[in-house]
């Protein structure tokens, strides 16, 4: 399971010219569910994004999590992080789960957000997006679980 984590001032994803998901500050997080993954693997990252100390505090050091802060999460299918750039110059996502798979974990990942008490917003699973975001810092982590 993969997620591209963005530490965000506003992030908003609009579908055919309807905004499906909107937040103030807080994270835009990127998700991608492999071949393989399983519910343990999302509630383990749901953990460790909730819990990622990137915000900053009192003294200006990231030392403060999403929980700490009280803000929101912007969760974005992305199917294209599984992408291998080993062999040529077309990416193969053979290693992404399938789409049925993928929608259910997606589903499953922002659902253990929302049980840490984190007010969640989504994307549209499969859709054409278009994802806008401020990134703040900017500070961006990738996650492998």
């Amino acid at each position: 399971m993969r997620a591209l984590v963005q530490r965000v001032r506003a992030a908003k994803v609009t579908v055919d010219g309807r905004v499906t998901g909107e937040i103030g500050e807080g994270l835009a997080i990127l998700f991608c569910a492999m071949q393989g993954d399983t519910e343990a693997k999302a509630d383990e990252l749901a953990r460790k994004i909730a819990r990622l100390r990137i915000f900053r505090d009192a003294a200006d050091k990231m030392n403060l999590s999403l929980l700490e802060t009280g803000g929101a999460a912007l969760v974005v299918s992305q199917f294209t992080l599984a992408a291998d750039t080993s062999r040529g110059n077309r990416p193969g996502f053979s290693t992404a789960a399938p789409p049925d798979e993928g929608a259910r974990l997606y589903d499953v990942f922002s659902d253990r957000l929302r049980a840490q008490g984190i007010r969640v917003a989504n994307g549209e699973f499969g859709a054409d997006m278009d994802v806008a975001l401020i990134n703040q810092g900017p500070v961006t982590i990738w996650l492998d679980v």
